[in-house]
């Protein structure tokens, strides 16, 4: 009797154990609209002068392994951001070398404004995102 009850217990442990393995897969769906939108949330920098590395990265976070391609835009997205982040940095104290920090943060401006658009334009075309003067912090 007690043979038949450790059968039985292993045979549930076993289906239980089936069980766990098919139910980690993750159908990653595609969703350009919200590569899109990630990629345009970065203008939220000049509402609330932080929002842009924030939201990026929440929508990165949580949704990286279950979106087609949001694993790569969002490393994208944060990497330029932190990259601003260092242009300002290294821009503001250089203004006190004979100007040219007003070149790094110049740089930095036009780079902010143009590349979330042509990027969030990659992204709903199903390209690869491709920011320029970006340091890799995340690969």
């Amino acid at each position: 009797m007690r043979v038949l009850c450790l059968i039985g217990s292993y045979s549930s442990l076993k289906q239980s154990k089936d069980m766990e393995i098919v139910n980690h897969h993750i159908a990653k769906r595609e969703d350009k609209q919200l590569l899109v939108i990630t990629h345009l949330t970065q203008y939220l920098d000049y509402v609330t002068g932080f929002g842009g590395l924030i939201v990026p990265l929440v929508i990165w976070l949580s949704t990286k392994d279950s979106v087609i391609g949001m694993n790569e835009h969002g490393k994208a997205v944060i990497n330029f951001q932190l990259s601003l982040i260092a242009y300002l940095i290294i821009g503001i104290p250089t203004i006190l070398l004979l100007g040219l920090g007003f070149l790094v943060l110049g740089f930095a401006a036009v780079l902010a404004l143009v590349m979330p658009i042509v990027n969030a334009v990659k992204a709903s075309n199903g390209e690869a995102p491709s920011y320029f003067g970006t340091f890799r912090f995340i690969s």
